[in-house]
């Protein structure tokens, strides 16, 4: 468990957690006392949270990619490529970057008016809802949310495609079905994490249009806040042999 690969999970389910304790207390109290009330300080530090655990986690998942790349493509030099030093800084730059972006967006948010309707159209405090109730120009926010979504979103989901484009056709060429095998399911765990995270993206462009705005964010941020975290670990759980066996005992 001390490879790059388990240490990069590692950090996979930290920020699972944190986006999840952002989002779920406050949703679960609003629940079972039957109200919808959240401060807007509150409001405020779970749009910071969620935003810096949202998109941490879209460069954690490219940083994946490209371990399993070297693994896969560049077996020989992994051990060199992938250093406990290199991890370490790869991991820096990943949360660095996450957390000035989740700071910028909120910053820009805060200093907003809020003087029309304050009912959040969604079950958490996002950016696009929360900017929706601004009565002040919100140009610039919309500016860095867009800017988020290209670099962060689209930007970091072609360099997926491309790694595993890559890593797909080294795998084709080893003889044997077994080495085959072997090396796509080193990756297949990664795979089905960054399909089922960035299918919620999509999942937005393929409803109805009749579909109401409201029900489409809550449809979706339901998606990538309860059930995207409860499924990573159990994803990741069925590599382990033995959680396998133990399994299969009971």
């Amino acid at each position: 468990l001390r490879t790059p690969m388990y240490f990069f999970i590692s950090n996979l389910a930290i920020l699972d957690l944190v986006g999840i304790s952002s989002v779920l207390p406050k949703m679960l109290e609003n629940l079972i006392l039957d109200k919808n009330i959240i401060s807007f300080e509150g409001c405020v530090a779970q749009l910071y949270t969620f935003t810096f655990s949202g998109s941490t986690e879209l460069i954690l998942l490219t940083v994946m990619s490209y371990d399993r790349y070297l693994a896969i493509c560049q077996p020989l030099h992994y051990v060199t490529m992938m250093s406990k030093g290199t991890c370490i800084s790869l991991m820096a730059g990943v949360w660095g970057i996450g957390t000035v972006n989740s700071l910028i967006n909120t910053l820009l948010v805060a200093q907003l008016d809020f003087c029309g309707p304050k009912l959040v159209q969604n079950f958490l405090c996002e950016v696009p809802p929360v900017l929706a109730l601004s009565c002040s120009s919100t140009y610039l926010s919309e500016i860095m949310v867009y800017m988020a979504d290209i670099i962060l979103g689209m930007g970091n989901f072609l360099l997926v495609i491309l790694s595993y484009c890559v890593i797909i056709t080294t795998i084709l060429k080893i003889q044997g079905s077994a080495g085959k095998w072997k090396a796509f399911s080193t990756c297949s765990s990664h795979l089905a994490v960054v399909g089922l995270f960035y299918s919620t993206i999509i999942y937005t462009y393929i409803q109805p249009t009749g579909t109401p705005l409201e029900k489409k964010n809550k449809m979706v941020s339901i998606i990538y806040t309860l059930v995207t975290p409860t499924l990573n670990p159990m994803i990741y759980s069925l590599r382990n042999k033995v959680i396998k066996e133990a399994f299969w005992k009971l």
